[in-house]
């Protein structure tokens, strides 16, 4: 069982601490490379107008582009389950991980990335922004879709071969980098929808606090079959079996 998630936009600035296991190498750094060196062809002006963010965090951003290198150490990058600090990180609740949470998760868990393709926890990273939607050619790929699907598919089929089902707790602008038509096993996607004045919905912010919340479960509890995903219930949400099917696994609660 492999559990996919997004990254995050906000990234953990804290000074740089081990995860309490080995930090690896990211398997694809060549080709962050490419990126990159085409992302150092944008100024600040350009990357504002690209990203869509303030002129702060473009020349922010300018600066790391610039500075980054493949060459990544404890010293110049930190682990990617350690960088990243949206709603669905800190939800998750990493600090609180024993040595047995950490390997399970290190082995269970995958992070989706615009610029590194796909990470496990423990691989090396250094700050970066840039969105798997982001509208930029690389080199004869029109967009990064295009650049990182055939390999983080190749990749990610390679990683789930001995493995029963998938979970998908990332977001639709990530997963839609994998070819999920070649994905020979069940595919669950965990959905959270408040319940508030008689209408059901998804909140992206509670969605994003419940995806943390299962990741935290899962490893926790060493969850490795189907049925141990319908037993979630953290942050009131409860399975809801007749909202569900056999690919999107519907949780609910009643938001006060």
């Amino acid at each position: 069982m492999k559990i996919l998630i997004s990254p995050a936009k906000k990234l953990d600035s804290n000074e740089c601490t081990n995860l309490g296991i080995k930090a690896t190498r990211s398997k694809f750094l060549e080709k962050s490379q490419d990126i990159i060196n085409t992302l150092k062809e944008y100024t600040p002006i350009e990357l504002s107008n690209l990203m869509n963010i303030s002129q702060n965090l473009s020349i922010k951003n300018y600066k790391r582009n610039q500075k980054w290198t493949s060459d990544i150490t404890l010293k110049n990058g930190k682990q990617a389950i350690l960088s990243f600090k949206g709603a669905v990180y800190e939800a998750m609740n990493i600090k609180d991980f024993s040595s047995s949470d950490l390997d399970f998760a290190n082995k269970s868990l995958r992070i989706l990335s615009g610029l590194y393709g796909i990470l496990k926890p423990s691989d090396l990273i250094m700050p970066y922004r840039l969105e798997m939607g982001t509208n930029i050619s690389i080199g004869e790929y029109k967009n990064l879709y295009y650049f990182w699907k055939d390999i983080i598919t190749d990749y990610l089929l390679n990683d789930i071969k001995d493995d029963n089902f998938l979970i998908n707790l990332a977001s639709n602008e990530y997963f839609k980098a994998i070819n999920s038509k070649k994905v020979n096993m069940p595919i669950i996607t965990p959905i959270f929808k408040d319940t508030k004045n008689g209408k059901t919905k998804v909140i992206s912010f509670y969605a994003k606090k419940a995806r943390g919340s299962m990741c935290n479960y899962i490893i926790k509890n060493k969850i490795n079959d189907i049925e141990g995903i319908k037993g979630f219930n953290g942050l009131g949400y409860s399975f809801n079996d007749s909202l569900s099917n056999q690919d999107s696994f519907i949780f609910t609660r009643n938001h006060q």
